[in-house]
């Protein structure tokens, strides 16, 4: 990262089965959780952990978030070859007989040479910052923010600094902060995080912040397997959220966070579910109160007893998600 800005950002297409063309069989991608590819895409080894990642759908933004992990496993793809000159580029095209045509030789066929072919599979993990911008953009906006404007691959370069300055003026800010917050000067591997599976041929390779495991294993002592918010939970699905930016103030305070499930963790970033400092109960905001499961917590207390500084911290963290968006004439948060 130079100035702030990080010194890679991906566009990522993420359209189902129509993502691929005429030569494969599409992909199986989640869009605000994970997203695959193989090795015979271009720039398959270039994407890691701690990039950001805009998705769209060869019509609009879909959203931004950060790889927070990549699995990485052999399989086997097919593959559509032309029955003529041997090449994966053909497309397959609609009310058209025959239905098939290569886009180098120009032959028109019924159907393609099936051909199975040995590829590092790979899933980026990114839902912990995942920010849904559906329909923010059009399709030439974000043709126009990738690095290189006319570029068709999959998975191209995106122009961080660019895309960031627009998101802005889109009214997009929160998102932007939300990757501020994950992407981080001080990311590194974590040799722990390299798995190697039963089979011999999987692993993931995951980067996690300095100190940040140990910020995780201090709340864990000290809280338990713990939802502060909604109770005890498997700590597969426990995060150490920090009650107060750690993108802008990066340090992990002894008395600075909490335990929290996944969604309960995004849900209190983006201000949806708050503290309220006097009682120490659960605020939901209008937006989330129509969700059954999280409205119930309205008026809740804590499951557990807090520091003097935790209960500073969501004392500011109120101010800023309550307090401040009401002087400002919105009393439901975003």
């Amino acid at each position: 990262m130079e100035g702030g800005v990080p010194q890679r950002a991906w566009l990522l297409m993420a359209a189902g089965n129509n993502r691929g063309h005429g030569g494969n069989s599409g992909y199986d991608d989640q869009v605000d959780a994970y997203y695959s590819w193989d090795s015979n895409v271009p720039n398959h080894k270039n994407l890691a952990v701690g990039d950001p990642i805009a998705l769209w759908d060869k019509e609009h933004l879909l959203g931004v978030s950060v790889i927070e992990e990549i699995e990485t496993s052999r399989g086997t793809k097919m593959l559509g070859r032309c029955p003529q000159c041997n090449t994966t580029r053909i497309a397959l095209r609609k009310n058209v007989e025959p239905p098939y045509r290569c886009m180098k030789c120009r032959h028109e066929f019924t159907s393609p040479r099936a051909d199975v072919v040995e590829v590092v599979q790979y899933k980026a993990r990114y839902d912990a910052a995942w920010t849904s911008l559906d329909g923010r953009f059009d399709a030439r906006e974000i043709r126009s923010l990738a690095v290189n404007a006319g570029e068709f691959n999959a998975m191209r370069q995106l122009d961080w600094a660019a895309f960031r300055e627009t998101l802005i003026a889109k009214d997009a800010a929160r998102a932007v902060d939300r990757v501020a917050a994950r992407v981080d000067l001080s990311w590194q591997a974590d040799p722990g995080c390299l798995v190697d599976m039963p089979q011999g041929f999987s692993h993931a390779l995951v980067r996690v912040r300095r100190g940040q495991q140990q910020f995780r294993e201090r709340l864990l002592a000290a809280q338990g397997s713990m939802c502060a918010f909604t109770g005890g939970a498997p700590t597969r699905v426990l995060e150490a959220g920090h009650l107060y930016s750690y993108g802008q103030l990066g340090t992990h305070f002894e008395h600075g966070g909490l335990m929290l499930r996944r969604d309960i963790h995004r849900l209190f970033d983006d201000g949806l579910l708050a503290v309220q400092p006097s009682s120490l109960c659960i605020d939901v905001a209008p937006a989330l109160a129509t969700y059954p499961q999280y409205a119930r917590l309205h008026d809740e207390p804590l499951t557990l007893r807090l520091k003097d500084e935790q209960v500073d911290w969501l004392g500011k963290h109120w101010n800023e998600h309550r307090v401040d968006a009401q002087a400002l004439g919105n009393g439901n948060p975003v």
